[in-house]
Formats: C-alpha cells, structure tokens, sequence
C-alpha cells in the first residue's frame, strides 16, 4: 500500500504544478474578443498571429534581448569568479563566497528597491541598461553555485598534465579545463536566462517604462492575458521542454560512450 501511494503523491504533486501551464495552453487556443477571462470557444487566429495584441512582440523581444544581454554578462563573469573560488586562495576568499549567496537569499522586493534607490542617487535613466545591471546582480550567485559545483569535480592533475607537456596557463584553460566546464557552464547560462526573462518584481522596479514580457503580462492580467501572450508562453514552454529532452540525451549518449570506451 505504501509503495502505491508515494508515486500516487508524486503524480498528484505534478499534475498540481501543471495546472497553470495547462491553463496557459488552453487559453492560447480561445476565441477570446476583448477579453480572454472565459472560454468562448476554439480558435486557431493567435496562434496565426502571434503579435496580434499591442505591443505583446516588443514586449517579448525586450525580454529576449535583456535575457541574453544579462546571461552573457552573468556568465562570463560568474564562471570566473567560480574558478577563482574553488582553484585558488586569497584573502577575503570566505567573505567573497559568503557575498555570493546573499543576492540569492534576500527577498526580490528588497533588491529591487535598493537599487532603485542607488541608480536614482546617481541620477540614471531607467530602462533597457537599469534592467540588465539588476538581473546581472541576481543572476551571477546563481552561475557561480552551479559552475563551482563543476569545477569542484574536476581532477587538477588534468591540468598539471597540461603543464607537463608545456602548455602554458592559457592554454591549460581553454584547452581542457574549459571544455570539462562547458556542460556547467551552459546549465549556468540556461538557468540565468530562465531567471531573467520571467523576473517581474525587480523588473518593475528598475525598468521605468520599459516594458518586458512579465510586465506586459501582469498589466494585461485584469482584463484577461490575450491569448497572444498565452501563445508565447506556450512557445517558451515547449522550447524549454526540448531543451532539456535535448540536454539529457545528449548526455545520456555521451555517458554510454564512455563506459564503452
């Protein structure tokens, strides 16, 4: 009884989580008129034109655009922080690893106000540039974690190896060090991306009137999020899914090879 009810718990817990994701795709398909709070029946017509709600596209490309604006910029610096933290020794280094955690572990409201507040004493324009340096700052805790866990796991005597047959630091790095990261440091960077583009509440609060899907979203959702929104969420969705597939059978084949090998 016990071992049936476990999967059955597990199950339930899932379905619960894909309720809203299964209400999105629903109401990408309503016929909705000025308003897509009640079905009124199917259609194929967003699904045709997608950028048929006002300012829904541009919406969605400014998210794109900070997304890989922000990951780019997270990431590069986030993975080498992460070196830095696990393969050397300076001072200040239990401070630094400490820092790191604190973007993640302070509520996004506080964040958010606190840089409001230092880009309104320095007298900056909100917008495109304001939202990019917020995300950065919450989304580099996050690349550090999951890439010091992958550089954790490598064995130096790789790169002593390297050494040994005269390579210099340089090349150490991006001939065998970089390529062992690579796995991590692309989970970092899908992970920042995800992170960035669904953030609202430090969106909103450093954006001005710069307008990202999220907010876009949240201003919609009184009359009803048109079914234009629903469309790209979907569409999201479904890319994320086949990412992952993709990541893990990937994985999966080059695990199997090894073992062959």
């Amino acid at each position: 009884m016990g071992e049936a009810l476990v999967p059955a718990f597990a199950g339930l817990a899932f379905l619960y989580l894909l309720v809203p994701v299964a209400y999105t795709i629903a109401f990408s398909f309503n016929d909705a008129g000025k308003s897509n709070l009640v079905w009124r029946g199917f259609t194929l017509d967003a699904w045709r034109n997608p950028c048929g709600a006002p300012q829904v596209c541009e919406a969605f490309a400014n998210s794109l655009r900070v997304g890989v604006a922000s990951t780019l910029v997270a990431t590069a610096l986030g993975t080498l922080l992460a070196v830095a933290l696990v393969r050397f020794r300076f001072r200040g280094r239990p401070l630094v690893n400490l820092l790191i955690f604190l973007p993640m572990s302070t509520p996004e409201v506080v964040l958010g106000a606190a840089l409001l507040a230092q880009f309104l004493s320095l007298r900056v324009q909100l917008g495109f540039t304001t939202v990019v340096i917020a995300h950065v700052m919450f989304c580099i805790s996050f690349v550090v974690v999951t890439v010091k866990a992958r550089v954790a796991s490598l064995d130096p005597a790789l790169e002593e190896a390297a050494a040994d047959l005269y390579a210099t630091p340089w090349h150490a790095f991006w001939r065998v060090t970089f390529p062992l990261l690579l796995p991590g440091i692309a989970a970092a960077a899908l992970l920042a991306f995800s992170l960035s583009f669904d953030d609202f509440i430090i969106t909103n609060f450093n954006s001005g009137s710069f307008t990202t899907f999220p907010k876009f979203v949240y201003v919609s959702a009184a009359r009803g999020i048109p079914p234009q929104a629903n469309v790209i969420s979907s569409f999201m969705f479904v890319l994320a899914l086949v990412l992952v597939v993709v990541f893990q059978v990937v994985s999966s084949v080059r695990a199997g090879r090894r073992q062959r090998g």
